[in-house]
């Protein structure tokens, strides 16, 4: 009798797991069901464009249904909760799908209510966030009209899905202003709860430096209690204010809803307790997590869930065989970083090591923790990737789920 494995989420972990647990197995020996709220798969990188009108939200939608390979069974509901004892998921009308094998692929989900202020006065007209497609069109003719003053980019709190997208933000607003002839009418600055531009120090020192060269303010260990945006101001729990003309917000993160309506599987955010080398859930040893749901200590970004796909679809394989799991992944991420004016840096580090310079993925390759036009290239070129190659479930020839040594000019020792 076939096995079940149902997966939580249609987005980019749920897709490429589906896929490649469809390739791996026939129909006769596991169905696969993945669930989802809607049929809109959005290219979520693509969203950091959209204000700058670098991208349209037609070229970044496309059918979740269109994503999965032939045998794989989509069915759009949302999700009530999960009972981990009965191996059951009750969706929304009331019907129930049992599981075999569950894998929660629901991602991070905004919470801006839980920030006191900013979707009341000034939400959509001077306070927006880009981390939406909604919210991303309605910056882009905010940006239009605006013609100076002070522009705050404000990260309320960590984590957030693609930690560097509110740096590129403010990277590629310099090139927008400077495009249109009024950067010295606009301040920019950059507002964050972190001690510095970014959580791994050699990036934020690189990164920082990169802020001052061009400009951009940064105000670090700002930790944003209320966004008043009638009177123009930021205010942190610690009573310090920045002010601004119009504020571009990154809101509070947390995981999916249902996840806090199912028993013994998440935490106090939603977020799924996940062995951060096997990416089992903790709850349960046929419980597994891809991508921005899983709490374990790496970026909430695409690269993170392609590397963790290869890992966790080898684990599936695993409990289903009886043997023990593959406890290998890494927390490998890669991160391109666009700066602005047709060039971008690409960083690539894990659980325990920094960004490194050199090349990725070997000697000869793209730089790191350089600006480049390659790099930036690099960046456009990875949408074709991402819908043909990623989504697909298909392995990259030289690309591994091990973040590589070579090509990485090693650290100086302190002695």
């Amino acid at each position: 009798m076939a096995k079940r494995v149902v997966v939580l989420g249609g987005g980019t972990g749920g897709t490429l797991t589906a896929n490649r647990l469809r390739r791996l197995y026939s129909r006769s020996e596991v169905e696969i069901a993945v669930i989802d709220q809607d049929d809109r798969h959005v290219y979520q990188p693509g969203l950091l464009f959209v204000p700058f009108g670098l991208a349209h939200i037609e070229e970044i939608v496309r059918p979740r249904g269109r994503q999965f390979h032939h045998g794989i069974d989509y069915v759009k509901s949302a999700i009530d909760h999960v009972d981990l004892s009965a191996r059951t998921v009750l969706l929304a009308d009331g019907s129930t799908l049992n599981y075999d094998v569950l894998i929660v692929a629901t991602g991070a989900v905004l919470v801006p209510e839980e920030t006191d202020g900013l979707t009341g006065s000034g939400w959509m007209e001077k306070v927006f966030t880009f981390y939406s497609p909604e919210g991303a069109a309605a910056l882009g003719a905010a940006l239009s009209r605006f013609d100076g003053g002070r522009l705050v980019v404000n990260v309320v709190d960590m984590p957030i899905k693609c930690p560097v997208a509110p740096l590129e933000f403010c990277f590629l607003a310099d090139w927008y202003f400077c495009e249109r002839g009024i950067r010295d009418q606009v301040q920019l600055t950059y507002v964050t709860p972190l001690d510095g531009a970014f959580t791994k120090p050699v990036a934020s020192k690189r990164l920082a430096g990169m802020l001052a060269e061009k400009g951009i303010e940064l105000v670090s260990e700002f930790n944003t209690g209320e966004v008043d945006g009638k009177a123009g101001r930021l205010v942190a729990y610690d009573g310090r204010e920045v002010s601004f003309d119009l504020a571009v917000v990154v809101p509070l993160h947390g995981g999916a809803r249902y996840v806090g309506r199912s028993p013994g599987l998440g935490d106090e955010l939603n977020f799924v307790p996940t062995d951060e080398h096997t990416l089992q859930a903790k709850a349960a040893p046929n419980v597994f997590v891809i991508g921005d749901a899983a709490n374990v200590p790496a970026s909430k970004a695409g690269s993170v869930t392609h590397f963790e796909g290869e890992v966790l679809v080898e684990n599936v394989r695993r409990y289903l065989a009886g043997e023990p799991p593959d406890a290998s992944f890494d927390g490998h991420t890669n991160c391109f970083i666009e700066t602005g004016f047709g060039k971008a840096l690409l960083i690539d580090f894990n659980y325990d090591t920094e960004p490194l310079p050199g090349h990725y993925p070997a000697s000869v390759g793209l730089p790191l923790l350089a600006e480049s036009r390659l790099n930036h290239l690099g960046k456009l070129m990875f949408q074709w990737f991402y819908w043909h190659g990623l989504l697909p479930g298909r392995d990259v020839p030289g690309i591994s789920s091990a973040m590589p040594a070579a090509g990485k000019v090693p650290a100086a020792r302190k002695d």
